[in-house]
């Protein structure tokens, strides 16, 4: 037995004995106490802006460990963000450490990622020094050298999570990852799949943001809307450069970035800094575009609570850009290689089981809804984002992410219990583990019962962010086999729902 199967076999073990221990060892350490022989072992694949951002939280749970970073960017540099300061004053009270970081400079890639872990654990060593976490370009490199590794964390552009996270799993290592669970149909089917035959621990973020579907589906089971019709839901991004042509020009490569290894999967290109960090999500080969972005806080509660999968069409309507060939005649430009700058998208799903047939529409870029007769009579108008649920006789509206939902106009609430508004708390900022994650812990330790956020859980979800984009890039309406996971209507759309794989990098051999 490999000695990583031993610390996993003994993790499991630990964890059925701990039923039978009258004094838990980490009560005898005070209140968050976790033996280190208890905690996960965590890799951190993935040091951009956002994987910094969210580090603290992993860092202040005694339940887990970091003793590895990855990233295929060395150093700090040609990073974008939200802010110029945000990140390092936010990374710099986290670790305790005012003086961290390089001022005007927007923290980012693994000698950073390195570094804010070890300063971290640091402060709590009676020498004040740490040097327990390893860093690494390549994630099998990793792989291969840290056998002490249990679960990985994996917060890299789209087109590399289901990649890592298969080749992570098929080594026993549990996995939780952020959206999507890949940017191609097949991948994510492969993803989930592999999850089940493991049957190792996994979590996908986004289910810690979505909202509570209680009380919108005791007023659709109560008749108050009528019969269900349809489901809309409407964001305001993208809120990031898209760009409408290819680059042209050939920038080098930045100093201790590693190109070949950031492409991954994708077929070789030109580097370009506007194909990386924040900007990757707006290109089909390295991003899911906004509902992978965003659709997965909102909706993934939604399709759990309507059984949503199969949808039987997908029908895309979206923005164009125009130009001048050389002799000054304009055209619309041919564009399968970026996401357009707004879009709506239209997916009808069966009946199934009590339920009757559904639409959901999806809107992006500032597109939402027109202004409906209900909320006129309450004199208001449509919120820059949120949802609404359209019945035969009645609508809900709510939220982006189901927040406050409210039968319209108000008069129909008289006599109805008004959930209170639940803040939304950002991951960086929540003080402790969520439930949800919690229960991952657990099961990394041996517990049968898996995480509500469990990519089991998320193929529903899954599936449809990734024809919104098979649709999008063909422009045209899409017919849909659930069965065969097939469009029938438009043969050339069936190569956007999979990947064609670099030499290397093909899921079922690494």
């Amino acid at each position: 037995m490999t000695p990583d199967a031993n610390r996993r076999q003994f993790l499991g073990a630990a964890a059925a004995a701990a039923a039978f221990t009258i004094v838990p060892r980490r009560v005898l350490g005070g209140p968050n106490y976790t033996p280190p022989s208890d905690q996960i072992n965590l890799a951190y694949i993935g040091t951009g802006t956002q994987g910094l951002r969210e580090m603290p939280y992993f860092l202040a749970s005694s339940e887990i460990r970091i003793t590895a970073v990855c990233d295929p960017n060395r150093y700090a540099g040609n990073y974008r963000d939200w802010d110029r300061d945000g990140l390092l004053q936010s990374l710099r009270r986290a670790i305790q450490k005012s003086d961290w970081g390089t001022p005007g400079t927007i923290p980012g890639g693994r000698e950073a990622g390195q570094s804010a872990v070890e300063t971290y654990y640091a402060s709590g060593t009676a020498s004040g020094t740490y040097k327990g976490c390893a860093a690494y370009a390549d994630f099998r490199e990793m792989f291969e050298k840290e056998k002490g590794i249990d679960a990985i964390k994996i917060m890299t552009p789209d087109h590399l999570h289901g990649i890592i996270a298969i080749a992570a799993m098929k080594r026993g290592k549990h996995v939780i990852t952020h959206k999507p669970i890949s940017n191609r149909l097949k991948e994510a089917q492969l993803v989930i799949d592999t999850a089940r035959q493991t049957g190792v621990s996994t979590h996908f973020m986004p289910w810690d943001s979505n909202g509570d579907m209680t009380t919108v589906m005791a007023w659709i089971d109560g008749g108050a809307i009528g019969t269900l019709r349809e489901v809309h839901n409407w964001t305001n991004r993208p809120v990031w450069p898209q760009y409408t042509t290819i680059p042209a020009d050939r920038p080098p490569v930045p100093d201790g970035f590693d190109w070949d290894l950031w492409l991954g999967p994708e077929a070789d290109r030109p580097y370009h800094p506007d194909y990386t960090h924040m900007v990757f999500r707006g290109w089909y080969d390295f991003g899911g575009g906004s509902m992978a972005d965003m659709g997965h806080y909102s909706l993934w509660t939604v399709f759990r609570a309507l059984d949503l999968a199969g949808p039987t069409s997908v029908e895309p309507m979206l923005s164009h850009a125009c130009n001048f060939r050389d002799n000054n005649v304009a055209n619309t430009i041919r564009n399968d290689f970026s996401f357009p700058l707004a879009s709506v998208v239209r997916f009808r799903y069966p009946a199934r089981g009590k339920r009757g047939p559904v639409d959901l529409i999806w809107y992006d870029g500032g597109i939402r809804p027109s202004t409906p007769p209900e909320l006129e009579e309450d004199g208001e108008e449509m919120p820059a984002e949120g949802m609404m649920f359209a019945g035969d006789k009645g609508k809900i509206l709510a939220g982006f992410q189901v927040e406050d939902p409210h039968l319209i106009p108000l008069a129909r609430m008289r006599g109805e219990q008004r959930p209170p508004r639940r803040p939304h708390t950002p991951i960086a900022d929540t003080p402790a583990l969520t439930p949800s994650l919690m229960q991952w812990v657990a099961a990394c330790r041996g517990d049968k019962q898996q995480s509500p956020g469990s990519f089991l859980n998320a193929g529903g979800i899954s599936e449809a962010v990734n024809l919104y984009a098979a649709a999008l890039r063909t422009g045209r309406r899409l017919l849909y086999d659930a069965s065969t996971g097939t469009v029938t209507n438009a043969a050339q759309a069936n190569q956007y729902l999979a990947r064609e794989y670099r030499s290397g990098w093909d899921p079922r051999t690494i």
